[in-house]
């Protein structure tokens, strides 16, 4: 699948291999990005094995799919899960652009902020170290067992946009109840984005996710390829 755009290079985007619903602002829809975008789905890849099962045997099969993508023309690559972080080095130093596996990645230059996760009891200090970020960085996931964590991390096929609304901009209300002095929230999951204004409405904060990490990162190469 690719957009518009594809004669000046695109955005490859390594997909987990899923069946949920993904929604406009998701990685995963194509009318998220106004430049051109190419998916390359690992097959095996589920969201369990990827953020609770943190497989090492996935390594080699997301190695190959972006070297794939890269082979077809991609200028940089990024990823469908934020907790593929920990595999930033690896798939850096395998490839010739840039990758970019997380929004977490943008910790770093935030020395205020929190993390929006969609299980925090997954989300470990190596994750954090991967990214560069301080191992104390506060995180907050969404409730454990609700529907909108059960559709991605069960792969369902049915998702509530109105209740996901609800539980990111509820798991960041929490985040900042226990770090009032949060300036920055980031949002782990690359599925949540669509949610993002309602978290700035409710927070008050600045709020990043991958998309906004790639507009900083990827548009303007775009631009100047264009």
């Amino acid at each position: 699948m690719t957009s518009q755009l594809e004669d000046s290079g695109f955005l490859g985007v390594l997909m987990l291999d899923t069946r949920f619903p993904r929604i406009v602002g998701d990685i995963g829809h194509p009318a998220t990005f106004a430049y051109a975008t190419r998916y390359e789905v690992v097959p095996g890849a589920s969201a369990q094995r990827v953020v609770r099962g943190r497989d090492p045997a996935l390594l080699v099969p997301f190695i190959a799919a972006a070297r794939r993508l890269v082979q077809a023309g991609a200028t940089a690559v990024t990823t469908s899960c934020g907790f593929l972080v920990v595999f930033q080095r690896e798939l850096q130093a395998a490839l010739s652009v840039p990758v970019w596996t997380s929004s977490l990645l943008l910790l770093p230059a935030l020395p205020r902020a929190g993390v929006v996760t969609v299980d925090a009891a997954a989300l470990a200090v190596e994750h954090l170290r991967a990214a560069g970020a301080d191992p104390a960085t506060p995180v907050e996931g969404l409730a454990p067992g609700c529907a909108f964590q059960r559709t991605l991390l069960d792969d369902l096929p049915a998702l509530d946009v109105d209740d996901a609304r609800r539980q990111v901009v509820a798991a960041a209300t929490r985040l900042l109840q226990r770090e009032p002095a949060l300036d920055d929230i980031v949002l782990e999951c690359t599925n949540m984005p669509p949610y993002a204004e309602a978290v700035r409405q409710a927070t008050g904060r600045r709020v990043h996710d991958i998309t906004t990490l790639i507009a900083q990162r990827f548009a303007p190469r775009a631009a100047r390829a264009h």
